[in-house]
């Protein structure tokens, strides 16, 4: 008699290619679908191997699916996902670092630009009519900044590299020092703040990162200073920075990420010394679609009795004799 098929959980909505790839090969419960999401979890909870999701996860819900095996993330970030909880429960988590890297470090150089350079609002100038009557007031630059990044991981590298290629000197805050990179390494944020124009917020998002960028350090970028945060929005004090900006503490913001997503607090939308998007780091249809696409792979090589491909570092793997 055939083993009966892997069941597994879709929290929500999945990319198209997570939702194609599943069906047929396993049993499929998707829980935003259900006329009544409490009694399906009571109904199947028991026979659930694998989650995949794209938000949160708490230890609540891992307690309904006791048989648990595998929490696959639609993401590189996962705060959102109690990965401490997970590891306690013998449960493994993946997300999907690497193939959204250069997507966001793309946009985070961009955000760098169009704050700079304002140039959302000059697109707005020029279509509300203004041109004929005036130029365009002359704005910030690039030239003879120094960039700070928060956080030298996979992105903030790919940030450097690209920031390289404009002549900028690039200096960086992390946990530690990294041997192999050239950037001049500050061991306080304030540090790091004091010394740049430009900081650029790659860090993860968790308690521990939580209003990490404060008034303090806002204060410390100073009236020529950008803050372009393409992490979390948790790690910004968006009170602080929305009075630093209104204040002209700091001279503008980029921002893809808010703290309360997707809503954006009124006060900080009405600055006009902002750029603001509606977290498109990943954005595009190559990048989702490789990032669905490790998600599939990750529960596939873990049904198949070959591990996961991108555990969490909180839920390391190694294979059983």
């Amino acid at each position: 008699m055939a083993e009966a098929p892997a069941e597994i959980l879709l929290l929500r909505k999945m990319h198209p290619l997570v939702e194609k790839a599943f069906d047929g090969r396993y049993g499929v419960h998707r829980l935003a679908e259900a006329a009544d999401p409490e009694a399906l979890l009571a109904e199947i909870g028991p026979r659930i191997r694998a989650l995949c999701v794209g938000g949160a996860v708490d230890g609540a819900l891992m307690d309904r699916l006791p048989n648990l095996e595998l929490i696959a993330n639609f993401g590189v970030g996962y705060d959102a996902v109690d990965a401490a909880g997970a590891r306690q429960r013998g449960i493994v988590v993946t997300n999907t670092p690497d193939v959204l890297t250069d997507e966001v470090a793309d946009l985070a150089l961009g955000l760098v630009l169009a704050t700079l350079r304002r140039i959302p609002q000059a697109d707005r100038y020029l279509r509300d009519g203004h041109w004929p009557k005036a130029p365009f007031p002359l704005t910030a630059s690039l030239r003879g900044r120094r960039v700070g990044i928060l956080g030298l991981g996979r992105i903030g590298r790919a940030i450097a590299r690209r920031l390289e290629s404009f002549g900028v000197e690039i200096d960086y805050h992390g946990r530690s020092r990294q041997a192999d990179v050239p950037y001049t390494y500050h061991d306080t944020l304030l540090g790091l703040a004091r010394a740049v124009h430009i900081l650029i917020v790659v860090a993860p998002g968790g308690a521990d990162t939580r209003n990490l960028v404060n008034a303090a350090v806002l204060e410390a970028l100073g009236p020529e200073g950008i803050l372009i945060n393409v992490a979390r929005g948790t790690l910004v004090d968006e009170a602080a920075l929305t009075a630093a900006l209104r204040a002209g503490t700091i001279l503008g913001a980029g921002l893809d990420v808010f703290e309360n997503e997707p809503h954006v607090p009124a006060d900080l939308a009405a600055l006009d010394n902002t750029v603001l998007l509606p977290h498109v780091g990943s954005a595009s249809e190559h990048t989702r679609a490789a990032m669905a696409q490790l998600v599939v792979d990750n529960v596939v090589s873990w049904f198949e009795g070959r591990g996961p491909l991108t555990p969490v570092a909180e839920t390391p793997w190694r294979p059983t004799a």
